[in-house]
């Protein structure tokens, strides 16, 4: 019996001390009263600064819903610009509390560097762009060609790979910061710029004569581009999990940031339970019932983002193709919230 009650008492002890490690990010966030979060150097419609350093993006809402969950104050966010290269260790180190930030998911990143994927945001792939005044109609037209390659990044791989496996010849040049590329590429170092083509589509909305250039059909890669944090922290986690599925089942259930208030007397009980009006799912992840309703009264949900930020309406102009709900014909898709 002493032996019994002593292996109950080790495992409360062993399970309270197990909720209490896994819930440091969020008693840390609500200690200092906002989230970091690590952002690209300045993306266009994904995450980059105005000339007032207010920050905006499809990413960047990302970090304004977790922050609306969390503190009910969608602009409790700090921001830090982040390299390629500086990124994962930023996150491990703790310096930054969720990386969003055009991230690639794939295996060995998943697996070898101490993070988890929580979803992806925006499904992408890998793509060229090229002066229209050189006539090139196709990727396969580029053997021999220069290309301005950013390291640090699932891009070189991918383009080593497809020239390989089309038996062409390519000189890479390599930069380590975006920046750096997108100047080589404008002031003609190179012959080709290749990254994930929403990316593409956003430097070159930036371009002094974007018509002057066009983004090739072929699209090389699988490029699923997600937000990050750090392994060993199940309730940050699930906060950000269900805050990325919180914005897509909003806008399948409808529920937008100018209809929120008068869907809290909706008879849809998937609606009921998405806003907190019946039963409590924030209690499990340390926040409040209503955590998911903050999240669309600030921020709206994922297709209200996606419009705001790099959607048909934008310079950018970047249809919802695989980012459309599954219902669509797209890729997004959120578990239900029961």
């Amino acid at each position: 019996m002493q032996k019994t009650l002593l292996t109950i008492a080790l495992s409360a002890s062993l399970g309270l001390t197990a909720t209490a490690a896994h819930a440091q990010t969020l008693e840390a966030v609500k200690e200092k009263g906002y989230v970091q979060c690590g952002v690209t150097g300045g993306v266009p419609g994904f995450s980059a600064p105005d000339a007032n350093n207010n920050w905006a993006g499809l990413e960047v809402d990302f970090c304004r819903a977790l922050a609306a969950a969390i503190f009910d104050d969608a602009e409790a966010v700090r921001y830090t610009p982040l390299t390629s290269q500086e990124r994962f260790a930023a996150l491990s180190a703790g310096e930054i509390d969720v990386l969003s930030r055009t991230t690639t998911w794939t295996m060995s990143r998943d697996t070898d560097l101490g993070i988890s994927f929580i979803g992806t945001m925006y499904y992408d792939g890998q793509g060229f762009m090229v002066r229209k005044a050189d006539e090139i109609a196709s990727s396969l037209d580029l053997s021999g060609a220069a290309i301005c390659i950013e390291s640090g990044t699932t891009t070189e791989l991918n383009a080593a790979d497809y020239f390989a496996a089309n038996n062409l010849e390519f000189n890479v040049v390599v930069f380590t910061d975006q920046d750096e590329v997108v100047k080589a590429f404008e002031d003609g170092r190179c012959d080709v710029y290749t990254t994930d083509a929403s990316a593409l589509a956003a430097e070159r909305s930036k371009f002094a004569n974007p018509d002057d250039y066009i983004i090739l059909p072929e699209i090389i890669s699988k490029e699923p581009l997600g937000p990050v944090v750090r392994q060993g922290d199940s309730t940050w986690f699930n906060i950000a999990r269900w805050t990325y599925f919180a914005l897509l089942e909003a806008e399948e259930l409808g529920v937008t940031q100018a209809n929120v208030d008068e869907m809290l007397g909706a008879d849809n009980p998937s609606i009921k339970r998405l806003l907190g009006v019946e039963g409590d799912f924030g209690a499990p992840i340390g926040l409040t019932a209503d955590w998911a309703y903050r999240i669309i009264k600030h921020v709206g949900n994922y297709g209200e983002s996606f419009d705001r930020h790099v959607g048909p309406a934008t310079q950018i102009g970047l249809a919802r193709g695989l980012n459309a709900l599954w219902k669509d014909g797209g890729l997004q898709y959120a578990p239900p919230i029961r």
